[in-house]
């Protein structure tokens, strides 16, 4: 399977390895940190007040901090010479605190020092009061506190949900909660300011968005866009903790430059990366929903409360992703889906890999297997009765679901792995086994692929031909481990019909692309990939006209494969006629710009098409749990993922495999625990627990889906693959929740995410009492 190419392409649909793969395993790739350091370097750490979480700044004393040696100077709010903010849309995120703080961590001061040691030491010694407010830290602080939410309280609506519940034979009605979850790249938050001519900065940051951090630089140091250069040629991983949380870092770098006249650098340990940057969001969910005797549902109401922290950051666009995602792959015949975006003295939550969508589809396969409880029925059953196109195929947001393949894709996978017959066998297992128990789930995902907020679903490229053949090129898409850059290489080589060797990979960098989007909501590659194609197709259609024109011969005979350019009976190599094309005076750069068609959404009615199409993709899990201890073991996981034709097999298989193992992170291991007093506790791998190789299932069986292409006009017919295979993740914790309620049929465990060794055994408990 890895190694299928798409017919008709020799590039495109190949599996080559990642571009930095070799520099990867040899310890050479070239991080922020690990650039070589301008002479004259200093280095910026960040300083907050060691307790309180909200209230008012009374004492800054920063005399121990200037005294300590090899401090240059201290950066406060007062330095700031244009805007103190560095939200990402709304406001309410200050580089540097300025009379109140609003969460533990909160940064009030930096030191700029000849090293970085020196810095972190340094900001240690600052004494720092404040006239401490008892913190909102939870939800229900947040509803009893009535703090102001982030963002207005939204809903979908479909017919009268009440009603029909209310007539309904069967109805459930429960409140669970999910987690957050932390970030942990690699590669910390990290950022590389250099000085220049005309108060003009260039900016090396570890960034999914170059574009927003040279804008808020800009704005902070109070400069046209044009004075700041962004650039980034990979990190160390994001997951979505570099879109909007890279800006403060950047602008702290970006200040010391100026107020210095020296490059400035600041990098952030684990711990305080952890204590001063956004997680995914954690709900409380309340649910009720009325379904048949078959489980077919006829009714949903769900508020999903969300925690967003301090200030608003992403979270309207989350909690909107959240809502648009509540009804996975299933229609809803009546629905009110609402959300409340709650404020709390916590680090403002953030983008996360599926940005909302994966809490929405979890409280949808939760409610699967409590009907399935309810009904008596297999899970399985109650999901196929209730996927799109059986009883309706329009979303609760007025969208259809025209490229429906989840019950195909379903139906291979029971067939596959065996569903039936394990589950046969895992309840013999469970009848004979008084303290292990296994379970067995399998779920599906529908994700839908575009940004929500529509203008967001463009990019732009820059391509150049040298008269040697080779290429070079550059787009507004980031690296972030994910492999963006090599398909968008396979792109740009099978247009020529080149080796994607002969294509040069650069740095995104805002001097060479202006304006661009956030490489996220799994767009890179279809936004990215078009882009560049309509650069290079605009270089061969040049380079066509010439051909003919001095061979004549008739277009339609003129081909491009192999490194060589057939001209009617003649064969010259490319590099041959990009050198005549040249000395013919023919340009052989180009921009390409690609905007997605078809998409709209009216946010105030609720309704439209936000997405240009849905991926798909289904996993079946089998976990045995121990209910003396709560202990978890994922036994076996088989997936089919839908990537329509895949650009790199290869690279996308190891997205399905990476996204699901950090779903399953998610919701059983990874716990964020904040003390009353709105303090982190988990801040360290001590503590935060991300899976590990003996984590991953030894049996774990990956597959793309055997598809003939997206039926949308995308690059190749490819599918987005950044997200989706996050949420196959949740198949293991509904094999948990399935697995618990082996312990007494008809009851519904209490189980909420994480289910960690704990949770899992107040769960046991719970169905024992």
């Amino acid at each position: 399977m890895a190694g299928r190419r798409m017919i008709g392409t020799k590039t495109v649909g190949r599996t080559l390895a990642h571009d930095s793969a070799e520099l990867h395993v040899q310890g050479a790739a070239a991080f922020i940190d690990d650039l070589r350091e301008p002479e004259g370097l200093v280095h910026v750490y960040p300083g907050f007040a060691g307790d309180g979480a909200l209230g008012r700044i009374t004492t800054v004393d920063l005399s121990a901090v200037l005294a300590a040696p090899g401090v240059i100077r201290v950066l406060t709010a007062k330095d700031v010479p244009g805007l103190n903010d560095c939200a990402p849309v709304f406001g309410g995120d200050p580089i540097l605190a300025d009379g109140r703080i609003m969460f533990h961590g909160q940064v009030i001061f930096a030191v700029v020092a000849a090293t970085r040691g020196a810095a972190r030491r340094a900001a240690r010694l600052a004494r720092i009061g404040i006239a401490a407010e008892t913190p909102a830290v939870t939800v229900e602080d947040a509803l009893a506190a009535k703090t102001i939410d982030v963002g207005e309280p939204y809903r979908f609506l479909r017919g009268d949900p009440a009603k029909r519940i209310a007539a309904a034979k069967h109805s459930v009605s429960e409140s669970f909660r999910i987690g957050g979850q932390e970030h942990f790249y690699l590669e910390g938050q990290a950022s590389l300011a250099v000085p220049e001519e005309h108060d003009a900065v260039t900016v090396h940051c570890s960034t999914q968005h170059p574009s927003e951090v040279q804008h808020i630089v800009a704005h902070m140091l109070h400069v046209p866009a044009a004075l700041v250069t962004v650039e980034c040629r990979r990190m160390g991983g994001a997951f979505g903790g570099k879109e909007s949380q890279a800006a403060q870092w950047a602008c702290l770098a970006a200040l010391a430059a100026r107020l210095t006249g020296r490059p400035a650098k600041c990098r952030l340990d684990r711990d305080e990366d952890m204590m001063l940057t956004g997680k995914r969001h954690d709900f409380r969910v309340d649910y009720r929903a009325g379904f048949d005797a078959k489980g077919r549902v006829s009714a949903v109401e769900v508020d999903f409360l969300a925690r967003c922290g301090c200030s608003a950051d992403l979270s309207n666009a989350i909690c909107d992703r959240t809502m648009f995602h509540a009804d996975n792959a299933y229609f809803y015949p009546a629905a009110r889906i609402a959300t409340r975006r709650l404020r709390t003295n916590t680090v403002s939550n953030t983008a996360f890999r599926g940005f909302g969508g994966p809490q929405g589809m979890l409280f949808a396969e939760r409610l699967m297997e409590v009907i399935a409880i309810r009904t008596g029925q297999d899970p399985l059953d109650v999901r196929k009765a209730n996927l799109y196109g059986v009883k309706g195929s329009v979303t609760p947001y007025g969208m259809k679901v025209a490229d429906n393949i989840a019950p195909g894709i379903i139906a291979e996978l029971e067939k596959s792995s065996g569903y039936r017959a394990r589950r046969l066998k895992i309840a013999r297992f469970n009848a004979r086994n008084p303290v292990l128990k296994k379970g067995i789930s399998l779920t599906p995902v529908k994700f839908g692929i575009s940004f929500t907020l529509t203008h967001l679903n463009q990019a732009g490229a820059l391509v150049h031909v040298y008269t040697d053949g080779s290429v070079h090129l550059n787009h507004g898409g980031t690296e972030m481990g994910q492999g963006l850059y090599t398909k968008v290489a396979q792109v740009v080589a099978e247009e020529f019909g080149i080796s994607a060797a002969a294509v040069r990979i650069t740095a995104t960098t805002t001097g060479k692309v202006p304006n661009t989007s956030a490489t996220a909501a799994s767009s890179g590659a279809d936004l990215n990939g078009m882009a560049a194609r309509a650069a290079a197709s605009t270089i061969k259609n040049r380079l066509i006209d010439f051909a003919a024109r001095q061979w004549k011969a008739p277009k339609s005979r003129i081909r491009f494969e192999d490194g060589r350019v057939l001209i009617g009976n003649r064969a010259i190599a490319f590099g041959e006629l990009a050198r005549q094309a040249h000395i013919a005076r023919v340009p052989l750069s180009s921009t390409g710009y690609y905007a997605t068609p078809k998409i709209h959404w009216d946010r105030a009615r609720g309704k439209g098409r936000p997405f240009f199409y849905f991926a798909y993709g289904a996993a079946c899990s089998e976990v045995t749990i121990d209910t003396l201890t709560g202990e978890l073991k994922v036994e076996r996981v088989d997936i089919l993922h839908d990537a329509g034709r895949s650009l790199n097999p290869g690279l996308d298989i190891g997205q399905v495999e990476g996204g699901f193992v950090q779903g399953m992170g998610w919701l059983t291991t990874e716990e964020l625990v904040f003390d009353d007093q709105g303090r982190l506790r988990t801040h360290a791998p001590s503590t935060y627990k991300i899976p590990c190789a003996s984590d991953v299932p030894a049996d774990f069986r990956v597959k793309l889906f055997e598809s003939p292409g997206n039926r949308e006009d995308t690059i190749h017919r490819s599918k987005a693959v950044g997200e989706p295979p996050l949420m196959l993740g949740i198949s293991v914790w509904t094999a948990i929740f399935d697995a618990v309620a082996s312990l007494k049929p008809g009851a519904v465990p209490r189980l909420d995410a994480p289910a960690t060794p704990e949770a899992i055994l107040r769960a046991v408990k719970g169905m024992t009492a």
